[in-house]
């Protein structure tokens, strides 16, 4: 015997209220199996619950639409983070520059290796070390600039790919603001969905089991075979049904 389920997905769940609104507006609420009550709370959570959705597809997008320009600014500031650093442990190999001096940049003076930016954070953080450092000891050694990259060719990159990453960081939050939205609007529309979908089936209740289901599909619920039903019938089976 087919089993009912509330709707598991967004799409499944604005189209049971659709369906109940819709056969609401259009037969009349004497000519429908359940009451007004429920139509207008059904009636009131479709366009908020829609707009919640829109909001968190629009944000989702944004940050996809974007990435691509986005991921090409951070290797930039990479490698030009990067490669400064290198250029500025072989000054001081060279002594070109005193090894003490790295200490302005937060860098050991005896450690010639390239600090981990394999983060977005950690890229934020040595790419203000290395230009904050740079100007510190520029300005208590004027004239003795590393070129090639220069520290003005590093912050043009970084400070592209700052602004890129505080944007990003907004938009994920306002993207998890939505779907912390959606996600609580699920309990108060499956709350209304249930009950929705209780008084069809006690409307038609008199019909017998098969006659109330037949009746309440027009409503917009769903029914399901089980497993066990489906393979009886030589249907295919997703894994998703109940066993009993």
């Amino acid at each position: 015997m087919p089993y009912r389920r509330l709707p598991n997905t967004d799409a499944a769940r604005l189209r049971a209220m659709r369906i109940a609104k819709e056969k609401y507006d259009r037969l009349g609420a004497s000519s429908v199996p359940f009451s007004a009550r429920t139509a207008n709370i059904i009636r009131g959570l479709i366009p908020t619950f829609e707009r919640a959705i829109s909001d968190y597809k629009t944000a989702v997008n944004a940050q996809s639409e974007k990435n691509t320009k986005y991921q090409q600014q951070v290797r930039m500031a990479r490698m030009y983070v990067s490669h400064f650093i290198q250029v500025l442990n072989l000054s001081c190999q060279r002594n070109e520059i005193k090894p003490e001096k790295k200490l302005m940049y937060k860098l050991l003076p005896e450690n010639y290796t390239v600090p981990d930016l394999s983060t977005e954070a950690l890229l934020m953080e040595w790419g203000k070390n290395i230009i904050d450092g740079e100007m510190e000891r520029l300005r208590q050694s004027p004239g003795g600039a590393i070129y090639n990259p220069s520290i003005g060719k590093v912050k043009v990159h970084f400070d592209q790919f700052a602004d890129a990453y505080q944007l990003k960081k907004v938009s994920q939050k306002n993207a998890g603001r939505y779907l912390d939205t959606i996600q609580s609007m699920r309990k108060e529309v499956d709350a209304a969905i249930l009950q929705l979908w209780n008084e069809i089936e006690e409307s038609f209740a008199n019909l017998g089991v098969e006659g109330m289901q037949e009746k309440s599909k027009e409503f917009g619920i769903v029914y399901y075979l089980r497993r066990k039903e489906r393979k009886l019938l030589g249907l295919p089976v997703s894994g998703d049904e109940d066993e009993d």
